[in-house]
């Protein structure tokens, strides 16, 4: 069974000849531990079809299902709860706590869910991603790569079901973008990390275990996993 599953996907805004589709029956499935890169121009669906995974948003039609979880029976209250703890999110813009400092801004998902801290795990996640000289840092003292990294291991902190990322390097120079789509990878492999990451850079997709393309709200490509996927 794959880790993530969506089933004839359909997110329509408007009415009768107004209708917009933004996804027109979307199907795919990603298995635990791809990294999988979602590719598409502006206005293609891409971030919608993002949203839908994530719990965001809801669908006007089709199911999406994490770890085994119809997502769209929950309650808004449930999802929400299910979202903090089952999804990470990176976003191209941090998204990180200014008066807080880097630790603090990893812990927070935890703090706000009342979790267990596994310090063991946490250790080896700000090592991996070479944050344990920066821990007590403020994000304004963090160039745009450090603070990506601290989204990154915020996002790995509650040891999610699957990481999210929008357009993670779109405000990082080719040098540290490359850096951090380096570091993606190997959270993808250290920890069997699935990722779903959108761009509309093809360059940066290539980074991905699977890259799948979507047109006017249709996957044109891509939707199936690559033969030799790991399996759930």
């Amino acid at each position: 069974m794959p880790l993530l599953k969506m089933e004839n996907l359909k997110k329509h805004y408007g009415k009768g000849t107004r209708t917009v589709k933004a996804l027109d029956d979307v199907s795919l499935s990603v298995e635990k531990g791809e990294f999988v890169a979602i590719v598409g121009t502006s206005g293609s669906g891409k971030s919608t079809l993002l949203h839908m995974l994530g719990g965001l948003d809801r669908a006007t039609e089709g199911k999406v299902y994490v770890d085994g979880n119809d997502i769209f029976t929950m309650s808004d209250e449930k999802l929400t709860i299910f979202r903090r703890r089952s999804v990470g999110f990176v976003f191209q813009s941090y998204n990180l706590v200014p008066i807080l400092n880097v630790l603090e801004n990893i812990l927070l998902p935890l703090e706000l869910d009342g979790g267990k801290i596994d310090q063991g795990y946490l250790d080896q996640v700000i090592r991996a991603l070479g944050l344990q000289d920066k821990i007590h840092s403020l994000p304004s003292n963090l160039s745009g790569g450090q603070q990506q990294r601290v989204a990154i291991a915020r996002a790995l902190a509650t040891k999610p079901s699957i990481i999210l990322a929008d357009e993670p390097t779109g405000n990082l120079d080719s040098k540290t973008s490359q850096e951090v789509l380096i570091l993606l990878k190997q959270m993808s492999e250290k920890f069997n990390q699935t990722i779903v990451m959108i761009t509309h850079n093809e360059n940066i997709a290539q980074t991905a275990d699977r890259i799948i393309r979507i047109e006017d709200g249709r996957i044109v490509s891509g939707s199936s996993p690559a033969p030799g996927a790991s399996p759930l």
